[in-house]
This record gives C-alpha cells, sequence and structure tokens, in this order.
C-alpha cells in the first residue's frame, strides 16, 4: 500500500502519562519543545488528530510561526499543513478551531447525515468503513492527494490504533519534568494492546531539551494479529 510517512509526536509526564485523569491538556513541554513541535508542523504535509483530542483539547493545528508559514510559502506549498481528524461518528463541534479551509474529518458510513451536514460547509468529509473509519484507506487517499509525510499528535486510542494497524513508522517522545499519576490518565498507547511479539523500537536518537529529554525511535515490524481489535 502507498501511504504517508507516519510519525507520532508526543510529550509525556516523567510517569509516562500524556494528560491528567479528566482527559483534559497538561502543559508538560518547555519553551524548547514547543519551538520543535512548531518546526515538526511546518515540516509536515498533513497533521492528524482523533476526536478525543478534539473534544478535549480544541486543537487548531496550525503553524504558530510566522517565520515557519512565510517558509513554507517559498517552498510553494500553503501556510498551515491539512489537518486531519479521524471521527468515526461526526461528532467534531461546527466551531472546532481545527475546522475551515485545508481541514478534512474522516468518517465512517455510521456518521450520522444530520452532523455530516452541520460540517460539510467547514471541512472536507472523507468516507470510509463500516462503524470505524478504516485507517488503511485514509492513509491510501492522504497518499493520493499528496501528503507524503504525516505528523500524527494523538491521543492515545488514535495512537495505539495506527501502531497496532502497522502504519507508524517513528515516535518522537519528549518526557518531561513533571508527575501527572492517576489510573485513569492516558498514556501514550491506549486500547487492546498487545499480548505477544511486542514491537520494538529502534532508538534514533536522545537529546536533553531545556528540562525535559526527546527520544526519538523508529518502530520495528507490528504483527497485527498481535493484539486485539
Amino acid at each position: 500500500m502507498d501511504r504517508p510517512f507516519v510519525f507520532i509526536n508526543s510529550a509525556m509526564s516523567a510517569d509516562g502519562k500524556i494528560s491528567s485523569i479528566l482527559h483534559r491538556q497538561v502543559r508538560i513541554s518547555g519553551t524548547e519543545d514547543l519551538i520543535r513541535v512548531d518546526e515538526l508542523r511546518a515540516s509536515s504535509d498533513a497533521i492528524m488528530v482523533g476526536i478525543g483530542t478534539v473534544l478535549a483539547d480544541d486543537p487548531g493545528l496550525r503553524v504558530k510561526s510566522e517565520l515557519l508559514r512565510k517558509e513554507r510559502l517559498k517552498r510553494g506549498t500553503y501556510e498551515n499543513p491539512l489537518r486531519i481528524v479521524a471521527d468515526s461518528l461526526a461528532r467534531t463541534p461546527p466551531g472546532a478551531e481545527v475546522l475551515g479551509a485545508g481541514c478534512i474529518i474522516a468518517v465512517s458510513r455510521a456518521a450520522p447525515p444530520e452532523r455530516l451536514a452541520a460540517l460539510s460547509d467547514r471541512c472536507k468529509i472523507f468516507v470510509s468503513g463500516e462503524g470505524r473509519v478504516d485507517l488503511i484507506e485514509l492513509m491510501s487517499f492522504l497518499h493520493k492527494i499528496g501528503v507524503k509525510r504525516l505528523m500524527v499528535e494523538g491521543g492515545a486510542i488514535l495512537n495505539w490504533t495506527m501502531i497496532s494497524a502497522g502504519l507508524v513508522d517513528e515516535i518522537y517522545v519528549y518526557v518531561g519534568s513533571m508527575l501527572i499519576g492517576g489510573d485513569g490518565a492516558p498514556s501514550l498507547l491506549s486500547g487492546a494492546g498487545f499480548y505477544v511479539n511486542f514491537p520494538k523500537l529502534e532508538l534514533i536518537s536522545l537529546e536533553r531539551l531545556g528540562e525535559g529529554v526527546l527520544l526519538r525511535w523508529h518502530v520495528g515490524d507490528v504483527r497485527t494479529d498481535s493484539c486485539k481489535k
């Protein structure tokens, strides 16, 4: 299958949590890491999040630096990467920050028509899968429209679904200098989990960044029969 190069970028606490027990965003990254994330966004053709992230954090997913946006224009591309939301049932609020020109909402065939109608004026709609978005079809579609480099910014459920389908090439994790705790607080991956043939990661680089550490891994082969869907 032809698909984009896909990487996950996330920040986690020293105890491995990406948000609080209330599933609300926590400021884990320092200034240096936020600059790095903006640079990663500017280097990507598209940025994708799951509906949980949209509902919890209402992210805009745009490049913040004016200089980086101008550099994108000089390269002959748009100021901002495409913004993709994996949203099986079209639950994205019509006033969400992510919407507008350059946004694609990926839904399943189970998405209610009235919700699609409410969103169709503010974004493009991509339909695949029955009860859930078919991510393999979505990756193929993104490749066809010119997306060569896709940045995935969570949340934990989308991270798991992408990795368990063998669709992720690299992972960037910034480990911040804080503790969050909580049995119900999400980690990098949610979902059923692997029970055999645990995927191996190859460490590409390790860098101190402010008061935290940035880790970059290559994701090895993933056996899609090693987990429960």
